[in-house]
Order: C-alpha cells, then structure tokens, then sequence
C-alpha cells in the first residue's frame, strides 16, 4: 500500500466523446492492472446501457500501480466520469473525491460546451487541472490551434498539455507522469476520528449494499463498528479493499485512498450518497460537508403495466436510487393507470435510463406519463404553488399569473448550420440570442429558451439539422412568466388523467393534434364510434373518431319490402347508440407509449 506522499486521486472529465473511456483504457492497460486476454474496450463502463451507446453514465473508480521515471511507486486512483449533462451531478460527487483532474480536449473539435461547465466545475471544487490533448492521430487534428483554443478560452497553460492518442497509445506515458508530478498528494490524518465521505454504491445481492468511499481522516478496518452519521444506523465491517480488476480486499483503508466497505448494509434506505461514516466507539465532532441537494428538472410518473408488479418497482427504485442518487420519487395513483411513482429527473436522457435499466435489470413492464417542468402558479388570494404533475392543477380561475423555468442553453457547431439551428430555437419559443466563433468555421450559438420546449424532442431535432455534428448543454436561469393552460386528452368523453399535460397556449394545438392522431391509431375499433379528443377546460381544439364496426345485419333479408331491411337497421342504430353510453373503451399500452413519441420518433 503507497503511503499518502506518493497517492494521487484524480478524475478524467471532457465533453462527450472527447475520449474519456479510451484513455481511460489505455492508462489502466499502461499500468498493467488488467491483462489483455481479460481486457475489453471501454473498460470502466460495465453497464450495459454505457457499451450499447457508447456512453458513460456510471461513475466508475479503479486503482492503478504505477512507477514513475524516476523509479518510485505511486498509487493512482482514477475516477473516470460521464460526460452528458444529464449526469453533471455523477460529475460533482467524483470531484468531490479528488485533489485534480485530466481534462481532455479534442484536437479536431477543440473547447466545447460541456468543456467549459466540466472546468468551472473542478474550479468551484479547488481542484488542480491538467489539461491532455486527444484525438491528435485524426486527419482534422489542430494541435497548435488547440493549444491556443486551451490558453485563451480556459486560461490553462496549452503548451504544456500532453497531445496524446488514445486511440493508438500514443505518448500515454506523458498523462502519467503529468499526473503524478502536477497533481498534489491527498491530505489527511490517520490519527483523527475516521471521516470517510460515500459517493456511490450499488448493492450486491449475495453481500448486501457495496458502498464507495473515501478516506478523508482516520483508518478503516474489518472487524471495527462504524455509524452513518446522517442516518444513525451501526454495522460492524466485514471487508474494506480498493478497486483493480474487481474488487481487491486490503487490510485498512487509510486517510486519502478511494475504496469500498462491506458491512452487510441489507436496507438501501441506511445509505445515503454523501453521508459520512464514522467509529461508533469513537465518532468524528462533525460530519463531511455532503453534497448539494439535486434538484430534478423534468418530472414523469411511472407506472407498471401489470398492476401486480407495484411492490416490484417500488423494491427496484428503491435499489436503483442507491446507484443514482440523483433519481427522486414519491408515490402516486391515476384513475387509467392504477398505482405507480411520480419521479424526477436530470435530462430527458437520464429519464430514458432510468427506464431502460428498470425494465432490462428488474424485468419490468412500464408506462411513463408525459414528460413536465416544474411551474410556479401565483393565486389570486396570494398564494403561490409549485406544480409538476397536471393531476394538481388548481382551477384557472384562481391562478392569477403563472411562470415557467427558463434555461441558457449553449450550442457548438459547425458555421454551416447556423440557419437550421437558429430556426429550431426561434420555433420554441427562443429569445435572446447571441453568436460567437471560438475558431474558424465553428460558432457557439447562446439562446435563452423555456425548458418545457426542451425536454420533449428539441435534442433529437438539433441532432437531425445539424447531422450530429450540434452539441448542446444548458444551465437554468431562473423563472418567468407563461401562457399555461391544461391540455387533457378525452377518450368517449371521458378525461383520461395519464394523457393530461400543461404546456403553453401556443403549444397547445399542436401537441392536441398529436395525440389526437397518434390514439386514434392505436385504439382498436369497437361496434360502436369513439371520439378522441383535445380540450382545454370546455373548448374542444382537436377531435378524431375511430369508425364504428359495422354488422351487417340485413344479410339474411332476401327481396321483399325494404322497410323490414330499414326496420332492422334503425334497431342496430339504437342498440349502437345504448353501447355508446355504457361503452367502456380498452386502451392498450402502446397507445399511452404512442402519444409520448415525437414526430421524430415515427
């Protein structure tokens, strides 16, 4: 074990795919930790999800042995992190666990968006931040140019950072050594009360919860009693160990090492990413600083498509927010739906996770309602309400004004696309925009844009105009007035609580005609007509009807009178129309799926 002098904690961040992953790859086979029989691309991003699109959405920690050019040994904790925005705040915690960071540019895209929030990020946590530049084996790469990029846009020393490919391997040795004679040594003391900060962990059906800490005073071993101090449980430890290839059990973990604790935690809700473990016997005076709160953005309930299946989900997000703590979620019913969740989320995409990893790691059947924001409703008797789900929409006569939450969102591309992008933004509602060129023949495009417009399919629109070369991160600005009224979708007459929406006045119509058209396609037709409908309180502004079957009754009428044929159907048309009244009208899943589809999507 490497005494605290030659220990370096640190973290690769980067916009997405600037190369994160494969340098990770190539330091952990540098270092030998993995052999190359057992070796896989992307070797840190052991989700499923992460290998199946090519993203980091875990952060991942594993430890390398390295010996320096100048013969010492050194241990290396690496963190490798996501680059999406959707998971900032997997970011934030890995900083938190880290004294610098390697922060990779692309030679052939230069600074990008998430760059720069991924910079401030590690400012904001002091960290020490060494810039690598990546992808130089590319036909496109500009070094010089990215030096400069990295110098005048970051305020980072560009002539000192490593041009590298991690790719090829090249020059990897130079990111090693960058890292431990540029990044300081984690401070600590073995002799304080134990302090060990949680920022992740999983949970293990044989051994119960795995909990990733680390060390910031004192020593961890098997055998001692430990308390979480937020949340007052106690356990005794029964493994403490780093992370190699697996998990590698070790005698103690000691001030300023990144590991894991076994203590046999079977009830998720005992841990809490950013609780801090203390001695039982002999507690710390405070716990560690945790992390900020986060604050979820978009909101959608969940529900199970077998109503069975209830205390399933509940088990299973209640296993998944231990592995991602920025997922929250309370209980909640609809009429159509039974019993299910109302959860938040970071991003649209992170919502796409979560559901994707319900279904593919618990076998779960889902249904989500329709993505919403947060919005501010100011009453006329004074009062002002927070609502994100349409069921507690109060009665528009009482709501004086409403607000809604804005963002400034920040988009990279090439010049060609500037008109196309423009467009989109200007079609959702976009003001205040402003351009500036970080190179030649690549424009940043700053628009200000309601985030309600943003969540439903503006990044798949954005990817489609500028052919994915567009790239997109935002930040929320704070809330402003709105036009906001409450969309429900009526089935037979009837509202249907799980379709209902709140959107802008001018979005209205539109996302109406949507669903309109997109139910009146998945229900199946009855003996008798079925109007679907968009309304807004009591003004119809969409409508479709699924045609009636039609029996036909006057088959086995054979010549003569035709008022007996005409008697036969009047009777049809009465019994018909009793139908109509008592008819109970199936929808099937794939409808309420069908109406959260974007055009895009067909």
């Amino acid at each position: 074990m490497a005494d605290r002098e030659h220990t370096r904690n640190f973290s690769i961040i980067a916009h997405i795919d600037h190369g994160k992953s494969t340098l990770a790859d190539r330091l952990i086979q540098t270092c030998g930790v993995v052999g190359e029989r057992d070796f896989k691309d992307q070797y840190l991003d052991n989700l499923y999800l992460e290998r199946e699109r090519g993203i980091t959405i875990k952060s991942q920690a594993i430890t390398l042995p390295y010996r320096a050019a100048d013969g010492q040994e050194y241990e290396l904790n690496l963190i490798d992190t996501p680059g999406h925005v959707d998971f900032s705040y997997e970011v934030s915690r890995a900083l938190d666990s880290c004294e610098g960071v390697l922060l990779v540019v692309d030679a052939s895209q230069g600074v990008e968006a998430q760059t720069l929030a991924n910079l401030y990020l590690a400012l904001e946590n002091d960290l020490e931040i060494v810039p690598v530049i990546n992808k130089i084996d590319l036909v496109s790469a500009d070094v010089e140019a990215t030096r400069a990029q990295i110098t005048d846009d970051l305020g980072l020393d560009g002539d000192a950072a490593p041009a590298i490919s991690a790719k090829d391997g090249t020059n990897i040795e130079a990111v090693l050594e960058a890292v431990v004679n540029q990044l300081p040594p984690p401070g600590g003391d073995d002799q304080a009360p134990l302090k060990a900060l949680i920022f992740d962990a999983q949970y293990d059906p044989y051994r119960g919860t795995v909990i990733f800490v680390r060390i910031r005073d004192g020593v961890l071993r098997a055998g001692q009693s430990i308390r979480f101090m937020h949340g007052g449980a106690q356990y005794k430890v029964e493994e403490v160990g780093v992370f190699g290839a697996g998990r590698q059990p070790t005698p103690a973990l000691v001030a300023g090492q990144v590991g894991y604790v076994l203590a046999g935690v079977k009830r998720v809700s005992d841990t809490r990413v950013g609780d801090t473990i203390t001695h039982a016997d002999k507690p710390a005076a405070e716990p560690l600083p945790g992390f900020r709160d986060v604050k979820p953005v978009v909101f959608s309930s969940i529900y199970p498509v077998a109503t069975d299946d209830y205390q399933e989900l509940a088990e299973a997000l209640d296993k998944l927010s231990l592995n991602d703590a920025s997922l929250t979620y309370q209980k909640d019913t609809s009429q159509a739906l039974g019993f299910g969740f109302r959860c938040g989320f970071l991003g649209l995409l992170h919502l796409e996770v979560v559901q994707e990893r319900l279904e593919r790691e618990f076998g779960l059947s889902l249904i989500l309602t329709v993505p919403s924001v947060r919005y501010k409703l100011h009453l006329v008797d004074g009062q002002t309400l927070e609502v994100e789900n349409p069921a507690y929409y109060p009665d528009p006569a009482s709501i004086e004004r409403a607000e809604e939450p804005f963002i400034r969102a920040s988009i990279m591309m090439p010049e060609r696309y500037i008109g196309a992008v423009m467009q989109l933004c200007l079609d959702r509602r976009g003001t205040n925009s402003r351009m500036t060129y970080p190179s030649p023949g690549r424009v940043e495009l700053s628009f200000e844009l309601p985030l309600a417009e943003v969540i439903y399919d503006f990044y798949d629109k954005l990817k489609t105009v500028t052919q994915g070369y567009g790239s997109f991160d935002y930040e929320v600005i704070g809330y402003r007035d709105t036009d906001l009224v409450k969309l429900d979708i009526l089935v037979n007459g009837e509202k249907v609580d799980a379709l209902s929406s709140l959107v802008h006045r001018d979005s209205a119509r539109p996302r109406a005609l949507h669903a309109v058209k997109k139910l009146k396609d998945s229900i199946p037709r009855q003996q008798f007509k079925i109007a679907i409908q968009g309304a807004i309180g009591s003004t119809i502004i969409a409508r479709s009807n699924v045609s009636a079957f039609r029996k036909d009754v006057t088959a086995k009428c054979y010549g003569g009178d035709v008022s007996r044929k005409r008697k036969l159907l009047e009777k049809q048309k009465a019994g018909k129309k009793r139908m109509k009244l008592v008819g109970n009208v199936p929808i099937p899943q794939k409808a309420f799926l069908s109406v959260l589809q974007s055009d895009t999507d067909d």
